[in-house]
């Protein structure tokens, strides 16, 4: 049993670390191993593979993402830093190397494969990312004479242009809408501000008009017409699913639903287990957001405070897009449900994610002893209080 007198590592770390936090982490890997038993037989099924071949390989990945979150959460604000930084640069490589000796699927050459698993780096760069320009925007804040807002546009270009290349406009907006929220929270002047919403309206009407499954997919959410089986079937599952749904493993839509363990995960909880399940789940996201937004604000280190946002806003922000695609909300789009959707490499770069997270919003045992010691200690009176 952990001894809050006793200092240690891992007793520092039990005694400083946010335990909602992680036990809503723990959740939602225990919950996305529940309903991949739900969501990938059907999959499996149509692939004429072993029913529960999906359901093992999601298996293989709970325990190195769990290693992954705890290991990084035990990192100084310092050490999270100088991680990213090799994380960041290792992705980039891997990104270009994708570029040429990668795989093609759906359209998009965004994987790779080694020892018989599929690789997506682009997915471990985005916390990457979100560290170092939390750590651009922090020094330039600290220091005008350093050109951390001048670098992080210059990262943020590099980003852009590899995941436009692959293409991947989900993760394209995904990255943006990020990026520049924690430019805003750096206070931004608004010149800045409008000059970059102009040319984040450029970006989009580009796309629009140069790539046609981009415009595709955007005519057919404002339409209604076109190809859309997927996202029809998606409402179909959440209509039939009612309140309570239908039990687990009675699901039927599910069998017809393409992606239905991957981008439509959602959906099939829903037809399962029921629309109040789906509320819960989304409340849990929820509760990560407000969580390591409550930590942002208090936080007085200006680096600590853009990391923590950023990552907060990076898992919420996906989390609303999957969940919004399933809801017909906004356009179909490919996006996994954090923890929750089949997928190694976004369910291990999640976990990383969530380790720095976790790591930053750490409470400091220094700090945290020190304090303890003033409340106990008896001052003498001042004579002239004798």
């Amino acid at each position: 049993m952990m001894n809050r007198e006793r200092r240690g590592l891992v007793s520092d770390w039990f005694w400083t670390i946010d335990r909602y936090m992680l036990a809503t982490f723990v959740a939602l890997i225990g919950l996305g191993f529940m309903l991949s038993f739900a969501a990938s037989p059907g999959v499996a099924e149509r692939l004429d593979i072993d029913h529960f071949h999906f359901v093992k390989r999601h298996a293989l990945f709970i325990a190195p993402a769990l290693a992954i979150m705890i290991s990084l959460s035990f990192l100084t604000p310092r050490q999270v830093r100088r991680w990213a930084l090799v994380l960041l640069a290792i992705s980039i490589a891997m990104m270009v190397f994708t570029q040429f000796y990668g795989f093609e699927a759906k359209g998009s050459r965004r994987w790779f494969s080694i020892a018989g698993f599929s690789v997506q780096s682009s997915e471990f760069l985005k916390p990457a990312f979100i560290v170092i320009c939390a750590w651009l925007f922090s020094e330039h804040s600290r220091n005008p004479d350093i050109p951390g807002n001048l670098f992080a546009i210059i990262l943020y270009a590099i980003v852009v242009a590899l995941l436009v290349a692959q293409p991947d406009f989900g993760q394209t907006i995904l990255v943006t809408i990020t990026w520049g929220a924690l430019f805003f929270m750096a206070g931004i002047p608004w010149f800045w501000i409008a000059l970059l919403a102009f040319m984040a309206v450029g970006m989009f009407v580009t796309a629009y008009l140069t790539l046609p499954h981009v415009a595709a997919r955007i005519d057919r959410f404002l339409t209604g017409e076109g190809d859309t089986h997927q996202v029809d079937t998606a409402r179909e599952a959440i209509v039939r699913g009612d309140w309570f749904g239908q039990g687990p493993g009675e699901g039927t839509i599910k069998r017809i639903l393409p992606d239905s363990h991957t981008d439509f995960i959602y959906s099939v909880a829903a037809e399962e287990f029921g629309i109040l399940f789906c509320m819960a789940l989304a409340l849990i996201f929820f509760f990560i957001v407000f969580r390591g937004l409550k930590h942002a604000n208090r936080e007085g280190d200006e680096f600590t405070r853009l990391a923590i946002a950023g990552l907060t806003l990076l898992v919420g922000l996906q989390s609303t897009i999957h969940i919004g695609v399933n809801l017909e909300l906004l356009p179909a789009k490919g996006m996994t449900l954090p923890l929750i959707s089949y997928g190694g490499s976004s369910m291990l770069a999640i976990s990383v994610t969530a380790g720095f997270l976790l790591a930053l919003t750490r409470r400091n045992p220094e700090k945290r002893a020190s304090g303890r010691q003033k409340r106990f200690v008896i001052r003498p009176l001042a004579a002239e209080q004798v």
